[in-house]
Protein backbone atom coordinates (compact mmCIF):
# COMPACT_ATOMS: atom_id res chain seq x y z
CA UNK A 1 0.00 0.00 0.00
CA UNK A 2 2.84 2.68 0.68
CA UNK A 3 4.31 1.99 -2.88
CA UNK A 4 1.04 2.86 -4.54
CA UNK A 5 1.12 6.23 -2.41
CA UNK A 6 4.98 6.59 -3.19
CA UNK A 7 3.67 5.99 -6.99
CA UNK A 8 0.76 7.99 -7.42
CA UNK A 9 2.60 11.04 -4.86
CA UNK A 10 5.19 11.62 -7.12
CA UNK A 11 3.64 10.98 -10.24
CA UNK A 12 0.79 14.15 -9.14
CA UNK A 13 3.88 16.27 -8.61
CA UNK A 14 4.24 17.52 -12.36
CA UNK A 15 0.54 17.62 -12.80
CA UNK A 16 -0.09 19.70 -9.69
CA UNK A 17 2.88 22.45 -10.97
CA UNK A 18 0.92 22.36 -14.44
CA UNK A 19 -2.54 23.26 -12.91
CA UNK A 20 -0.91 25.75 -10.85
CA UNK A 21 0.81 26.77 -14.07
CA UNK A 22 -2.23 26.88 -16.58
CA UNK A 23 -4.23 29.27 -13.34
CA UNK A 24 -2.40 32.08 -14.15
CA UNK A 25 -3.15 31.43 -18.09
CA UNK A 26 -5.96 32.63 -20.10
CA UNK A 27 -7.83 29.66 -22.01
CA UNK A 28 -6.10 31.15 -25.48
CA UNK A 29 -2.29 31.37 -24.14
CA UNK A 30 -2.89 27.41 -23.02
CA UNK A 31 -4.05 26.49 -25.98
CA UNK A 32 -1.07 28.10 -27.64
CA UNK A 33 1.31 26.69 -25.67
CA UNK A 34 0.09 22.97 -26.38
CA UNK A 35 -0.09 23.81 -30.25
CA UNK A 36 3.52 25.27 -29.87
CA UNK A 37 4.89 21.70 -30.36
CA UNK A 38 3.16 18.84 -32.25
CA UNK A 39 3.87 15.25 -31.96
CA UNK A 40 2.34 12.65 -34.50
CA UNK A 41 1.36 10.06 -31.70
CA UNK A 42 2.74 8.83 -28.41
CA UNK A 43 5.35 6.83 -29.44
CA UNK A 44 7.15 10.30 -30.91
CA UNK A 45 6.55 11.88 -27.93
CA UNK A 46 8.16 9.14 -25.59
CA UNK A 47 10.67 8.87 -28.13
CA UNK A 48 11.91 12.57 -27.87
CA UNK A 49 12.04 11.70 -23.91
CA UNK A 50 8.54 14.22 -22.97
CA UNK A 51 6.29 11.73 -22.07
CA UNK A 52 3.98 11.79 -20.20
CA UNK A 53 2.65 15.40 -21.44
CA UNK A 54 0.13 17.30 -19.21
CA UNK A 55 -2.62 19.22 -20.06
CA UNK A 56 -1.40 22.89 -20.89
CA UNK A 57 2.43 21.61 -21.32
CA UNK A 58 3.64 22.06 -24.99
CA UNK A 59 2.47 18.66 -27.20
CA UNK A 60 -0.49 18.22 -25.37
CA UNK A 61 -3.70 17.35 -27.46
CA UNK A 62 -6.77 15.26 -26.35
CA UNK A 63 -6.13 12.60 -28.62
CA UNK A 64 -2.91 11.84 -27.23
CA UNK A 65 -5.09 11.51 -23.89
CA UNK A 66 -7.06 8.01 -24.18
CA UNK A 67 -8.71 8.43 -20.85
CA UNK A 68 -9.38 12.38 -20.36
CA UNK A 69 -7.24 12.67 -17.04
CA UNK A 70 -5.42 15.43 -18.17
CA UNK A 71 -2.08 13.06 -19.22
CA UNK A 72 -1.08 12.28 -22.69
CA UNK A 73 1.25 9.39 -23.63
CA UNK A 74 1.08 7.80 -19.98
CA UNK A 75 2.39 4.23 -19.09
CA UNK A 76 0.02 2.31 -18.10
CA UNK A 77 1.53 -0.48 -15.31
CA UNK A 78 0.02 -4.20 -14.66
CA UNK A 79 -3.56 -4.96 -16.74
Amino acid sequence: MAVFGAVVGWNAVPRVKGIVDNMSRSPEEIAAVERSVYYRNCDAARAAGVAPIYAGSPGYRDTLDGDSDGIACEPYWGM
